[in-house]
């Protein structure tokens, strides 16, 4: 028990039950906690795009083999665009099943378009210009901008031009090289010290939920919720846990070793709070800096399982809430439409609806102010997307790792196991 409380999983689940406890009891005070979730998730994003410069660069320019990190992001690429297939059609085929909106007999005309306000002018936003406008938003106005932003499409895209330009000079690129590994280090020891306050973070962040919205938030909140988790604990057990075992590694150890993070995120819904986190872990398993510094920032923006599962089957709840007949080829469309939507929504304000939105103003068939009905459960259902979309990111890198050999098996077998890694190993944590 000791050692339970002693280790940041078990305070994080103190934080927790702590927080459920005074959003109960005392509401008014636990509304005013939540600046605690939002500072802490404003403390760990401060340090994002250094670390991800820094781990990618390393990566690249440490390993010296540009084709190696050509076939990767292409590897990545294809996997993601796979894997997000299958996670849109579950989602379809889900909500045809079970049919969650059908006899709720919702009138589009008696929704309030206000509440879409904001959600509309951003969805707007990410569909303007085509797939050509979504490109140029990967290139950053400058260097420092991308930084200065936060961006981390467009900080991955200066990294890997940086890490090439490096590996290039070869030699005389050796004192910079080991100077952004040094800077890594000090990163990742100064996240470190802001990670021992993740417990106040996820008090705050639990403590604001229960006390605005009751204990009932942390209940049954309906058919669409309920199926929303199913999906996606099917999609993690059978579709992720198929990938784990095909690429020789257990599923189950992994969400094990990987507990404190998905801890946070339950509390947080924001898998931002574990990034710096869950790359030093992966590199501990042994799998290489680049292909950990290559998949996971990609793959925040381009492999949203969880999200992509939402995505169709909020829209087809939509339809049949409001008594709207859809076409296979609605259906074909929604399924081309979010391949695409769901691409640039990281870092969108709201990204969850303001997706669902650009992918609905393709299809007139489908009434968007139909999205006012998902807005009264988007929160809840934002913990099992930030979830599933960490968990399946870190498959896609495991997976990636194996098919692509960049993983010292015999080390990720030992730290998955809980046992001590072999010192021989390739990598170790930061």
């Amino acid at each position: 028990m000791l050692r339970f409380l002693n280790s940041l999983f078990g305070r994080v689940i103190l934080a927790l039950m702590a927080g459920v406890a005074i959003g109960l009891f005392w509401p008014d005070t636990a509304v005013q906690l939540k600046p605690l979730g939002d500072g802490f998730i404003k403390l760990i994003k401060m340090l994002i795009p250094l670390i991800v410069f820094c781990v990618v660069v390393h990566g690249i320019a440490g390993t010296g083999d540009l084709k190696r990190v050509g076939r990767v992001g292409i590897k990545s690429l294809i996997y993601f665009e796979v894997v997000t297939s299958i996670a849109l059609v579950l989602g379809l085929a889900l909500a045809f099943w079970f049919e969650p909106g059908v006899g709720m007999n919702v009138d589009p005309k008696a929704l309030d378009p206000k509440a879409m306000g904001a959600y509309a002018e951003n969805a707007s936003k990410l569909t303007g210009g085509g797939f050509s406008d979504f490109v140029l938003k990967l290139i950053p106005t400058t260097a420092v901008s991308a930084f200065a932003n936060g961006d981390v499409l467009q900080v991955l895209l200066f990294s890997i031009v940086f890490g090439c330009a490096l590996a290039l000079m070869g030699e005389r690129g050796t004192r910079v090289t080991t100077l952004i590994e040094d800077l890594s280090h000090v990163l990742f020891k100064t996240m470190g010290l802001i990670i021992k306050l993740a417990p106040l973070g996820v008090l705050g962040a639990i403590a604001f939920t229960v006390g605005k919205y009751g204990i009932g938030s942390l209940k049954q909140l309906g058919m669409l919720v309920v199926l929303f988790y199913a999906a996606v604990a099917i999609f993690v057990v059978v579709v992720l846990g198929l990938i784990m075992r095909f690429s020789g590694f257990s599923l189950f150890k992994l969400l094990r070793y990987l507990r404190e993070e998905l801890a946070v995120v339950f509390a947080t819904t924001s898998s931002d709070s574990v990034l710096p986190q869950i790359m030093a872990k992966l590199k501990h398993m042994g799998i290489r800096d680049s292909t950990v510094g290559l998949v996971i920032p990609t793959g925040y923006s381009f492999n949203l399982d969880a999200f992509s599962i939402y995505i169709t089957l909020a829209a087809v709840f939509i339809a049949q809430a409001t008594n709207t007949p859809i076409t296979m080829t609605d259906l074909l469309t929604i399924l081309a439409i979010s391949l695409v939507t769901s691409k640039g929504a990281h870092g969108v304000p709201g990204s969850a609806i303001v997706v669902l939105a650009a992918t609905l103003h393709a299809i007139p068939a489908i009434p968007a102010i139909g999205l006012v009905l998902v807005l009264s459960v988007d929160w809840f259902m934002g913990i099992a997307r930030a979830l599933g979309n960490l968990v399946g990111n870190c498959v896609a890198t495991v997976a990636i790792a194996a098919w692509e050999g960049d993983i010292d098996r015999e080390r990720a077998h030992a730290v998955l196991d809980g046992r001590n890694p072999p010192a021989t190993g390739p990598q170790s944590a930061p």
